[in-house]
């Protein structure tokens, strides 16, 4: 059973100082490594649909309370207004298959994946704004913009529901960060921008395009938008109780939006429309786009994160699926499929540059890491890509089943087969070096730490040599056994890890998403502008029964205070 049956624990969020349990920890490598996280304990019906938490690592020993040469892990649960709200009445929240519903609204789960800012920090996910979170304690701050600026799919007393995406993205040149706001119903998406300050966002329409299934990510060169349809489907029937008997889409649209052409004194804004296939999740672009746009696509072909398994479903071999991953999303049903593409918004053509495919060991491109820097983004030199592996007793039958004659069983492998961890070549994908797991491991979202902070002449994040070979890479690692997190050279990670930590055996944690790197953890700054919660709340609370209401208000009040 080499999928950890810890891994959707209930267990209560506490702190931990871990030792270096293996190899030496390097003397060089510094910041802080967080990563967001579901809360179980808020019994979602999907895994991905908790309440969200959020972890900081320090990478250097006996400071954020941690005694003489142990680390800091501190998780703490995002306190947004929904979570607050659900403390007080958590007999109104109802799980679904697609969240969780309240009298208030929708719960921004906030859960899914950290982005620094400088020394900002926010939460995202893909059904709410961003959420701002202080570096220091992790609780939070604020969202990002009101929520009528955000255009809502749904709209509801005090929680609307916002379909945005888990990856906005900051952009250098601008000082900005660049979001989306997408309808559901119609696919009809917008390009939101936040400068950073003030209680709103601006919004534009994009003309002329839609994006049916969802935009779990998005991504930028230094001139354009990179918008793709993700392969996240929502099954309305579902959704009111029935099965989930919808696949994704295997092809969709991709839009280029000149980010030039989003005029302040405008609502709307053209696009450039591609189409690409298979269906993808996760996709990088190069920043410097002097010599065309070209975008790393880690293709989801048969992978199926909206349907999660039950305790009476059948896996892949014809067992029955073991009650503790009641909730855990489908696995890869196919063999993983990575490209580099190119689109020349000129002529409208798409060409691919490079693939990396391995039937035989790469399943399932889980998640990866790159360097976030200015320069790392301009002229990268590696993706990191851990692939989870085959996992028959992850996949479910009703999932085959959705997906017929798109899955070639032939391909299944006799037996589940380990994670690996492969550095790749940026422009070409040659595999340069590559790490095999243990069966029995479960690795989690990778985040690459440079050396050589500080340097001339480099931006804040920046290396000493950017483009992600020059530094580490820090990975989480699940295990029944205990948790443990593990430290690569990122220019030789076949080397394997150099160093590792972990607790006592038996510790584990709950199901961890996706990660980065801060370089310190500041306390976020008191003399910005922000959303307030209380300026969500207006007439729209006459819906409510007046004890609802109040309740609303006191906790507006709460965080005002």
């Amino acid at each position: 059973m080499p999928v950890p049956r810890s891994i959707l624990s209930k267990d209560d969020v506490t702190g931990l100082d871990l030792a270096v349990v293996a190899g030496a920890w390097p003397e060089d490598i510094s910041g802080h490594f967080v990563v967001s996280t579901s809360d179980q304990r808020t019994h979602p019906v999907h895994a991905f649909f908790g309440d969200g938490i959020m972890a900081r690592l320090a990478l250097r020993p006996g400071t954020d309370g941690a005694p003489a040469g142990r680390f800091a892990w501190r998780p703490r649960v995002v306190d947004t207004p929904s979570v607050r709200l659900r403390r007080k009445r958590p007999d109104l929240f109802a799980a679904g298959p697609v969240g969780t519903n309240s009298p208030w609204g929708f719960v921004n789960a906030a859960n899914t994946a950290p982005l620094p800012w400088g020394d900002r920090l926010f939460a995202t996910w893909d059904a709410g704004r961003p959420v701002e979170v202080d570096p220091v304690t992790l609780a939070f701050v604020a969202e990002v913009g009101h929520r009528d600026d955000w255009k809502p799919t749904i709209d509801q007393a005090v929680l609307p529901l916002v379909s945005s995406t888990a990856h906005p993205v900051v952009d250098p040149d601008r000082g900005c960060l660049w979001s989306v706001s997408r309808d559901v119903m119609t696919g009809v998406t917008s390009v939101i921008r936040y400068d950073g300050t003030g209680r709103n966002v601006r919004r534009w329409e994009v003309e002329g395009a839609t994006l049916p299934q969802a935009t779990h990510t998005i991504t930028q060169t230094r001139d354009w938008l990179v918008l793709a349809d993700t392969a996240y489907k929502v099954d309305p029937e579902e959704i009111f109780g029935g099965d989930r008997t919808v696949a994704n889409n295997p092809d969709g649209p991709l839009l280029l939006i000149r980010k030039d052409d989003l005029d302040p004194g405008r609502s709307t804004a053209g696009c450039r429309q591609f189409r690409i296939a298979p269906e993808v999740n996760h996709f990088y672009a190069r920043y410097d786009d002097a010599d065309g746009i070209e975008v790393v696509m880690e293709h989801s072909k048969g992978v199926d994160i909206g349907m999660y398994l039950r305790e009476d479903d059948v896996d892949a071999f014809g067992r029955p699926v073991d009650p503790a991953l009641r909730g855990m999303y489908c696995h890869g049903m196919t063999p993983a499929l990575t490209t580099v593409l190119r689109f020349d918004p000129e002529n409208g053509q798409v060409s691919e540059r490079a693939r990396a495919y391995d039937p035989g060991r790469w399943w399932q491109a889980e998640l990866s890491a790159i360097d976030w820097s200015l320069e790392g983004q301009a002229e990268p030199t590696r993706h990191h890509l851990i692939f989870l592996g085959f996992h028959p007793e992850a996949i479910n039958q009703r999932a085959l089943d959705n997906y017929g004659d798109r899955i070639d069983r032939s391909l299944f492998p006799n037996e589940e087969t380990p994670a690996v961890l492969v550095s790749f070549d940026r422009d070409g994908l040659k595999p340069l070096n590559e790490w095999t797991f243990a069966l029995d491991d479960y690795p989690t979202s990778p985040s690459f730490v440079p050396r050589g902070l500080g340097s001339s002449g480099r931006s804040r994040y920046a290396g000493a040599d950017p483009g992600g070979h020059d530094g580490y890479l820090v990975v989480a690692v699940h295990n029944d056994d205990r948790f443990r997190i593990e430290v690569f050279d990122a220019a030789d990670v076949s080397r394997g890890p150099i160093a590792v930590l972990a607790p006592a055996h038996g510790v584990t944690v709950p199901f961890l998403i996706h990660s980065a790197w801060m370089p310190e953890a500041r306390t976020a700054p008191a003399d910005i502008e922000r959303l307030r919660f209380a300026d969500d709340l207006d007439s729209r609370l006459d819906q409510l029964p007046p004890d609802l209401a109040a309740t609303a208000r006191e906790v507006a009040a709460e965080l005002a205070g």
